[in-house]
């Protein structure tokens, strides 16, 4: 029975989320836009907290177990640090 679903799945890239996001601050005035940008920016920032602080005790054995973690999770930091710069200069 699940041979007969053909289900697309489709991954989305950071342009695409640029473009999605831009399409949505357009629906807004200009001088709201940074106010909205910022408070996106504190929401994902939340998020992420949120997430590490419910599953603390894993990610500190993911770092201790895993040394060769350490350069995947400065990826993962630089690309939220990037995302969140991108989100905050956007005029």
């Amino acid at each position: 029975m699940a041979e007969n679903l053909n289900i697309k799945v489709t991954y989305m890239s950071l342009s695409d989320i640029q473009s999605l996001y831009l399409q949505f601050l357009t629906n807004f005035p200009v001088s709201l836009r940074p106010l909205i940008s910022i408070g996106l920016a504190v929401l994902i920032v939340y998020s992420i907290f949120k997430v590490i602080k419910k599953d603390w005790i894993f990610l500190i054995a993911l770092i201790i177990l895993l040394p060769a973690s350490q350069p995947i999770l400065q990826s993962v930091w630089q690309g939220i640090v990037v995302f969140i710069k991108f989100l905050l200069n956007t005029k």
